[in-house]
């Protein structure tokens, strides 16, 4: 019996993690729906991939419906909510944080993701797939800087785990990468020489380790999982 193509909605594709998930994703025979807000970045993974791929922001209900329009009534075997906004750069202490640049950090990276699970969970339901919410070191440490980024995916953190009770047939996972050489890693740290830290594409096996064995649904670092170096 032939087995079904796998289809997967990724947010944040078009660079970074997001794009390195689409092209193994890709290579392994799925289907994808791509968005991110770099039009002509999002263009090149399309042409790469065969993606369905569609730009906008995801705080945009407008864009989000539109997602909803293309996503239909298909199954969906992976939602992963990648797409993140780190806010200013370089990082102020909460003190001198701009409270409406904070509100627009945490639209991205907490309403937003829970919006894109509450219009895709029946599509997941009905693939038995798996929703990930990528989240961060920063979201359970104390660093100076990072007190709204972090505590937008602290945010991440938790509605993730009451999802997942809330869905128990499911697999919901908080996915940390940990640090990676991207352009958002880079604006925390302008001027500043990254270059050590890994790529990408390097993180990628651990999340589709994820895929493959299907935990039960939790927070997971990356480099704790068995494939990560």
């Amino acid at each position: 019996m032939e087995e079904t193509t796998k289809t997967a909605l990724v947010t944040g594709a078009s660079a970074g993690f997001g794009r390195a998930v689409a092209l193994a994703l890709a290579g392994r025979g799925w289907q994808l729906i791509l968005t991110a807000r770099g039009e002509d970045r999002l263009g090149k993974i399309r042409a790469d991939t065969g993606a369905v791929a569609v730009a906008g922001d995801i705080a945009d209900p407008a864009h989000r419906a539109e997602l909803a329009r293309i996503v239909g009534g298909r199954p969906l075997d992976l939602v992963l909510n990648n797409a993140s906004a780190l806010g200013p750069s370089p990082l102020p202490a909460l003190e001198h944080y701009p409270l409406a640049e904070l509100a627009a950090v945490l639209d991205t990276n907490v309403l937003a993701p829970l919006a894109i699970a509450q219009l895709t969970l029946p599509s997941l339901r009905a693939a038995n797939g798996v929703l990930i919410d990528v989240s961060s070191d920063a979201a359970i440490g104390g660093y100076e800087g990072w007190g709204g980024y972090g505590a937008s995916k602290a945010a991440l953190d938790q509605l993730t785990n009451v999802l997942a009770a809330e869905n128990p047939a499911l697999r919901i996972y908080s996915f940390d990468p940990g640090d990676m050489r991207t352009e958002m890693h880079q604006a925390a740290f302008p001027g500043e020489d990254i270059s050590d830290r890994p790529l990408p594409e390097t993180v990628v096996p651990a999340l589709l380790h994820l895929l493959d064995t299907r935990p039960a649904s939790g927070r997971y670092i990356a480099s704790e999982l068995p494939v990560a170096s």
